[in-house]
């Protein structure tokens, strides 16, 4: 089995291709479509990049893996499913995470909540075959309620719910997210081999250092900042909630999710030719006509008060 990462630098994130030298099948784990937030202007350059390396190397990509829908950057997958043929899977439960912004978005009546937008929607303990590849699916919930790891032979793709063993883990502030799901979501991974390779999802280069995405399930358990193998489990949350609660929400959450959920397409047009994404005004904070946020508590006032 053969790896190749791509680094998308504005989002962090880590895009894969795995294949089979022998035969040629492959996947694609989170494919990132280009997108400028200040122009508002999507673009193709690093699918075009990874297009050109499957190209090159003769590759048959069967599908694109999501780990779960990202709120930090869009999905390329619908580009990579019209230039290779690839169909596009998620977990399952990302009917839940559907239902859940579907409401915060105020999307139309007939938006599915049934996952049905994707080609497939793997289950826990489901093996996905792409050809010569067997990928084992491993639910890992917590940061969502919708992800999961993909096992390829030594090797776990765990999206935001493992990072590097500098680094630590992914939040659970989300809608639906559980720092309770999510330690046990990390104990399963934690009981494979410690020399069990991880890729992980985002690499955040902590003290600046240069860009990493491979470590192991051993170095995970004795160096992991956030969660060891000795962490218990209430230390773990107590932590996690804590952290989350003075994280700002990322810089493309709103943008993210809902072309994400509907597994990376793009609004349709308006009457008017144009394509327009919905942007929730004061959600974290709501306000009264004036802007002003609205207080309930003597936490609400402090918070209006900075």
């Amino acid at each position: 089995m053969q790896i190749r990462a791509f680094y998308d630098e504005p989002t962090y994130t880590l895009t894969y291709v795995v294949w089979d030298e022998a035969t040629k099948d492959a996947i694609v784990i989170d494919p990132v479509l280009d997108y400028d937030p200040l122009a508002s202007q999507t673009s193709t350059k690093s699918l075009r990049e990874l297009e050109t390396f499957v190209i090159e190397e003769g590759l048959k990509v069967h599908w694109v893996l999501e780990t779960h829908a990202h709120a930090d950057h869009l999905s390329g997958s619908q580009y990579l499913k019209a230039k290779l043929g690839a169909g596009v899977v998620i977990g399952e439960h990302i009917q839940i995470v559907q239902k859940t912004f579907k409401g915060i978005f105020d999307l139309l009546e007939q938006f599915p909540t049934d996952g049905s937008q994707f080609e497939h929607l793997v289950q826990d303990g489901e093996t996905l075959k792409a050809g010569s590849l067997d990928i084992e699916v491993i639910a890992t919930p917590g940061h969502t309620p919708a992800c999961v790891t993909y096992k390829i032979e030594d090797a776990l793709f765990t999206g935001d719910a493992l990072f590097m063993d500098d680094y630590g883990t992914g939040r659970c502030d989300f809608p639906a997210g559980s720092a309770s799901d999510l330690y046990d979501s990390i104990q399963k991974l934690y009981a494979f081999p410690d020399a069990t390779r991880v890729f992980v999802g985002h690499d955040y280069q902590p003290g600046g250092r240069e860009v990493k995405w491979e470590t192991t399930i051993g170095k995970s358990k004795a160096n992991n900042p956030q969660l060891k193998g000795s962490t218990k489990k209430d230390e773990f949350v107590k932590m996690r909630e804590a952290r989350d609660a003075t994280l700002a929400p990322p810089r493309l959450i709103f943008q993210s999710v809902q072309v994400n959920v509907d597994a990376g397409r793009l609004p349709d047009p308006h009457g008017n030719g144009k394509r327009y994404l919905a942007l929730p005004l004061n959600l974290f904070k709501p306000t009264d006509d004036l802007g002003e946020i609205v207080v309930k508590d003597l936490k609400d006032a402090r918070e209006a008060a900075e």
